[in-house]
This record gives structure tokens, sequence and C-alpha cells, in this order.
């Protein structure tokens, strides 16, 4: 997620879609009790639990972990639903790195053995789903600099529960080096502080093949030498080394004066200090010399990471960011870029906004059913066969209202990036995405930079979800001062309004075709 704010260059880039409507067939809400059912399945989000009931019907009981409207990109787990997990038959996440890692961790330690754990997004593409990558463009004027987890570390025990070890072990430099994560209310995390020395709290986590953004400050000009190392920490087991490196930062003066002959220049698009759990080895993880089209992994004794006198920054007041200095001392800052904790993969995890990829949702369900409760083979081939028609006709639907938009206006605004999928199906052009800060108002620079976006692309409406609003005060404000409709689409939560996927997509179809295409009373 996107996001204009003081202290981290605002920029607009990248989002589509979600939004509501009423019923469909199958059993009640999550939590309902069933006592009759032959099983039960426990589900990370309400979206995937609608599907579950819609091809079991009253012969399984369905409870979601992520409750209405809750975010499942951040939802904390708590005992209860570590309880909901152990007592059930199947298990199905979505994954691809969208549930929060505490979440899946929560699944997958308190599922019985031998029950069906599924994650349908990896699953389903044997069953045709079409996955497509989730492209990151910045518009940043400096380097985009992350932390990275390349490969699934099969030969080491890794699974998707092991968390990965980064820690920084030791900083040469004229000054000191702090890395740090802006959380989506506006709290910093410390990843990195060389302040007051490195020890163990100088340590963050992801899981296998995943990346995080943050920022990177530096307090004085010169050269920086940053030396980190990975650890394996398995479910139950013992905690392993699986790389070192040691990376050089020009920070304020010229980078080519660093570099030794044949060594890479960072100073543009989107680079990872990365481990890869395969191979124990570290790198520079970048598009840079492939201008965005693929990535490539570099030594770190082959790179120079640049960060120009134009990154200069001022440290804001508050007592929240003295970790940085004196409010007003100017600090050197490769910017995070994307607001909150926003740990993900390479591909993009929202498949289910292309109705045809949750057919295959649909038709893995049935089959996990149907292998666990072989009594009830014919009920759930009846109930994925009926569901599966209603998701064509719904599907043929979306396709004829965002047809009926002229093409010029086939553009989104919104405030997540969750809707590739539905651009890529549909003919739509992902213009931009917003999640700002909460916690502090926009800056004039802020506002108008999107109202540029807005005015120049001559859009009819913007659009927000119903589970982020609350961060979505700059969109609000510059779709008042531009006289833009502000609409309504869900993308990853139901609301008491909508409780059915169905009604979602048509919800989502009618919103774009009457607020982009002019016909919304």
């Amino acid at each position: 997620m996107r996001v204009p704010r003081p202290f981290v260059r605002s920029l607009v880039t990248a989002a589509v879609f979600g939004a509501a409507l009423s019923g469909c067939t199958g059993h009640a809400r999550t939590g309902t009790d069933n006592p009759d059912a032959a099983l039960r399945v426990v589900t990370t989000t309400e979206i995937l639990a609608d599907l579950v009931r819609q091809v079991g019907g009253d012969r399984v009981q369905v409870d979601s972990i992520v409750p209405p409207g809750g975010d499942p990109h951040s939802y904390e787990p708590t005992p209860a639903d570590a309880d909901r997990v152990s007592k059930a038959d199947i298990t199905f996440t979505n994954h691809l790195l969208l549930e929060e890692h505490a979440l899946i961790k929560t699944v997958d330690s308190n599922a019985r053995e031998g029950t069906p754990n599924v994650s349908l997004a990896e699953a389903s593409e044997t069953y045709g789903a079409n996955v497509i990558p989730l492209v990151e463009d910045v518009g940043l004027d400096v380097l985009w600099l992350g932390l990275r987890v390349r490969g699934e570390g099969e030969a080491r025990g890794a699974t998707r529960s092991s968390d990965v070890l980064l820690s920084a072990t030791d900083v040469q430099g004229p000054g000191e080096l702090v890395a740090y994560l802006t959380e989506s209310l506006g709290q910093p995390d410390i990843f990195f502080n060389s302040v007051d020395g490195l020890s163990a709290k100088d340590t963050t986590s992801l899981p296998p093949a995943a990346h995080t953004h943050l920022n990177w400050a530096f307090t004085k000009p010169g050269v920086y030498r940053l030396s980190l190392e990975a650890k394996l920490r398995n479910p139950g087991g013992t905690t392993a080394p699986v790389g070192t490196g040691t990376f050089t930062f020009a920070v304020g003066v010229d980078p080519h004066t660093v570099a030794k002959p044949g060594d890479t220049v960072l100073d543009d698009g989107h680079t990872d200090l990365t481990v890869n759990i395969d191979t124990g080895t570290m790198s520079a993880f970048t598009d840079l010399r492939s201008e965005g089209r693929t990535q490539e992994e570099i030594p770190p004794g082959d790179v120079v990471i640049d960060v120009p006198n134009r990154a200069l920054e001022k440290v804001p007041g508050g007592k929240r960011f003295s970790f940085l200095g004196q409010p007003g001392a100017e600090i050197y800052q490769l910017p995070q870029a994307v607001l909150g904790k926003h740990v993900h993969g390479e591909i993009d995890p929202h498949l289910w906004q292309d109705v045809q990829n949750t057919k295959s949702y649909v038709q893995l369900i049935r089959d996990t059913l149907k292998k666990e409760d072989p009594d009830g083979a014919e009920r759930y081939t009846a109930g994925s066969r009926r569901y599966e028609a209603e998701l064509d006709e719904v599907d043929a639907y979306v396709r004829r209202q965002i047809a009926a938009i002229p093409a010029d206006r086939r553009q989104l605004i919104t405030t997540h990036d969750a809707f590739g999928y539905l651009a890529d199906a549909y003919g739509m052009t992902v213009a931009g995405f917003v999640v700002p800060n909460p916690a502090q108002e926009p800056s004039a620079d802020d506002v108008k930079k999107l109202s540029r976006t807005i005015g120049n692309l001559k859009v009819p409406a913007v659009f927000m979800e119903p589970n982020l609003v609350q961060r979505a005060t700059v969109l609000s404000q510059v779709a008042k001062d531009q006289g833009v409709e502000v609409c309504m689409l869900y993308g990853d939560a139901f609301d008491q309004h909508t409780r059915h996927y169905t009604d979602m997509m048509r919800h989502n179809a009618d919103e774009l075709r009457g607020c982009l295409g002019g016909t919304k009373k």
C-alpha cells in the first residue's frame, strides 16, 4: 500500500476494486452452530467461508477466523481461534502471504495431524487458476530498498510457518544507521539501530518467500557498510544460520567514487537486501539493470547503494521519532514508500477478484470435501456444479458492466492494492492507490500531487473499501477539492451489508459502471 505522508515523500501508484449487496444459498453466517454437520471447516477469511458453504451447504459447519470487516493482512489471532482450528476437520487458507504470518502459524500449529490444511491460492493453479505477479510501480526519485527472503528452504526443513531472522551485526560509517518501518497508524517499528550499538534486538523476521518495505536513515554523509546475518527458525526446531553479507551505502557522496570496477550502483527502481534460503547466500535482489522487467541477484560485494543528497529529510517533531535525532535535524533517508506492515511475496494473492479464478477455488474445495466425507460426494458435486454456473453468470455480468464504461474512464484510484486480477480479467487500468497515515494531516504537497493525478486522468470517481475508510483521509480530501465522487468497493472483506461473494462482485460491477460510467443515481 503506497501512501503520501510527511517524512516519506508522497506518492501515488497502482490499485483497483471491491463492494456490497445481499444473499445467496448455503449455510448461514460464520459461527452458526450446525450440530448435524458431517464436517467442521475453518477458513481464514469470510470470503473463503462463503465459498465452502456454497459447495457444502448444511453438510458443513464453517467458521471464519477473520471477523466481518476484518483485514486478513493484519488480523492477529486469539486463543479462541487456535481452539477452533484444533477442532476442525479441514482448514482452508488463501496464503501466498495474504494473511498475517501469525495467523498462518496459528493454523499450521493447531491443525490436527492428518487433516487437510489447504492453501487455495497456491493449489488452485492446478485447477486452471491464472496467477499474476504483484507489480510494484513506486514512482520515487530514489531507490526503493527493502528486505526479502527468497526460496522455500525445503532442504533445510522450512515450512510456511518458519521464520527467517535477519540481524544487523555490524555498521561501519561516519554516523548512525537506522532501519525502521512506519506502521499504518504512524508508529515506528525499529528493525536496526546502530545508535546504542548492535545486539540481538537489532533483528527482524520474515516468512519464507516474503519481502517487506522500510525506511533507511543515515545521520551523516559518507560511506557506510552494513553486515547482515540470516538464520532459519523452523517450528519446534532449532535455529540455524543460512547466510551473511555486507552491503555498501554511499550517503550524500558520489557512489561511482566508492564503487570498484565492475560494481553496480543501485540508484533507482526496487531492490531488496535478500537471503536465499535454498542456496544459503545473501544478495541485492534488484530490477535496476532490467528496467523493472525482471529481477536478479547480485552479490553484496558487487553493489553500492546510492543514498543521494536529494534524500535529505528533516526529523519530524514528536517523541516517537526521537530515535532519529533532534526535531528538525537533517538526515538522509531512503523512504519506505508503502505505509504500514506490508509483508508479501512475488505473486498477487487476491485471485478471487477474477471470478474464473474463484471457480478454481470452488473445484478444489469440492474435491477436498469429497475426500474427507465420501458419503457427501454427490452433495458436494451438485453444490459445486450449481455454484459454478452461478459464477459464470456473475463473470458475464461483471464483464458486461465494465464493458459499458467508456474506455477512457476505466481508470481506478482506490485505497488498497488488491485489484490487479480484476483489472487484468475485465479490461480495467490500475491508475493509483493511496493508503494515507490517519495519524497525521496530509501536507500541502501531498494534496497537490494526488490532485494532479486525478486531474490529469480526469477520473469522475475514486474508490474506498469499507474496512479501510479510516485510512482514506487524503483520498477523501482531494476528491472533495476536485469535485470527484467517492464510491465504495469491497476487496478483502465483507461487512454487515454484504455476506456473499457473488453479491460482492455484482455490487462492484454496478459501482464501477455507475461511478465511472456516469449512470449512478
